[in-house]
């Protein structure tokens, strides 16, 4: 059962991170879980995540203002990835 529950319980960095990771490309399945039940019990996560959430969609309205998609490309996405990754 410890195992189990060291799997599923995040910190509360790994948890931010995902919520910025998720917005750069999908979380697994195992990702989605754990930031979900990270967030169901961690109040200050919760409302990173609610304003992570105001942040980007506001972002995407100036630049549907300015006729400027906001896309990431590839190689952009491939460094996050990279930053998240040396974190861990």
């Amino acid at each position: 059962m410890g195992k189990i529950m060291n799997t599923l319980v995040l910190s509360c960095k790994k948890a931010t991170e995902l919520i910025e990771k998720r917005g750069v490309v999908k979380l697994s399945p195992k990702e989605k879980i754990q930031l979900s039940m990270h967030t169901s019990i961690c109040s200050a996560c919760k409302k990173y995540e609610e304003q992570s959430e105001i942040i980007e969609k506001s972002l995407e309205q100036i630049h549907q203002k300015n006729n400027k998609p906001m896309k990431l490309s590839s190689e952009k996405k491939e460094q996050i990835m990279k930053m998240f990754d040396k974190n861990n």
